[in-house]
């Protein structure tokens, strides 16, 4: 197997769906010639062509309104957006449209459209290209919300969201994109939507996480035990439908749990993780759930992004509120 970084294990899912089907089409800003401004779509219109791998103008709406489009004649979009923050210029197509296709149309139509979204912190980027959304998209019905946290898992998740007949929110976390490296399949493979991953066993408490926070969960998780606690890390992957057979399963083995998410505490979904903890497995905590978040700012400036970002200290130090109870 190939050692990969996630952008990597990102454009060989796009390439290995663009190979599969093809009605699979892929475009948005700077994707083509240029392989986006990550080079997520590298090569990929040198290898299928202009007509399957396309530039499109500097609108997000129009983005937004061509997909839906294609998808209402059979085709398989997989539109990019720049950056999260700009998910706003295309709300309407999403929210409005896409994620009501089905229901408005009594399944005679569908969207299945992937929408891939940069985002997030720690890498110094201007304003507005950083912001945690998820929570706007999660609350919106229709909408599945991916969000990986390696680069085997972007992979398949990537794979699957494109097949799906469902608008999916495909999120990629900036720092994550080649921060490190892991074994990835060079044959295509799927992991199934809504299905949360058990990253570490453990029987004191359950960390419950996704994207970036999972690493720094991870690094928590590591210092705790030298500490000795056993501590288990939950990545939900996707947050819309949530894998609550997985986070309970878990909080029931363990008896305590955190929530940690980059997002603001009012945004995100860490709340509905709680809520659901409480509403189905409420006897079996030993002590309240907390949470692990970003300050209810807007995002800080990128001088001052590391002060404001969670990081595995502020994991370690409510962790041991809950542990301690």
């Amino acid at each position: 197997m190939a050692q990969l970084t996630m952008i990597q294990a990102i454009t060989e899912a796009m390439r290995t769906e663009l190979k599969n089907d093809e009605n699979v089409v892929v475009f948005g800003e700077d994707v083509g010639a240029n392989g986006g401004v990550f080079r997520a779509t590298e090569n990929l219109q040198k290898e299928f062509g202009e007509e399957r791998v396309f530039d499109t103008p500097l609108a997000e709406s129009g983005i937004g309104g061509l997909a839906i489009g294609l998808s209402l004649q059979g085709f398989r979009p997989v539109m990019e957006i720049q950056f999260f923050g700009f998910l706003y210029e295309v709300m309407d197509s999403v929210s409005g449209q896409m994620a009501r296709m089905r229901y408005r149309s009594g399944g005679r139509y569908n969207s299945a459209v992937t929408i891939r979204l940069p985002f997030g912190g720690g890498v110094h980027t201007p304003e507005m290209h950083a912001d945690s959304l998820e929570g706007l998209v999660a609350q919106q019905p229709g909408l599945k919300v991916v969000i990986p946290s390696s680069p085997y898992d972007a992979k398949g998740l990537l794979i699957s969201a494109i097949r799906d007949n469902d608008p999916v929110i495909f999120l990629e976390h900036m720092k994550l994109y080649r921060s490190f490296r892991e074994e990835v399949p060079e044959e295509e493979y799927t992991i199934p939507l809504g299905k949360a991953a058990v990253k570490r066993e453990g029987k004191d408490l359950s960390i419950i996480t996704y994207g970036a926070m999972v690493r720094e969960s991870l690094k928590a998780a590591e210092e705790l035990e030298k500490e000795g606690f056993s501590v288990e890390v939950v990545d939900l992957r996707s947050i819309a439908p949530l894998d609550v057979e997985t986070i309970v399963a878990s909080v029931e083995k363990t008896g305590r749990a955190i929530v940690v998410q980059e997002a603001q505490k009012q945004a995100g979904i860490a709340a509905s993780v709680v809520a659901e903890i409480t509403e189905r497995a409420i006897l079996s905590l030993d002590a309240p759930v907390l949470r692990v978040t970003a300050a209810d700012t807007v995002f800080a400036f990128s001088e001052a992004e590391q002060v404001w970002l969670p990081n595995y200290k502020d994991i370690m130090e409510t962790a041991k509120k809950v542990l301690t109870f």
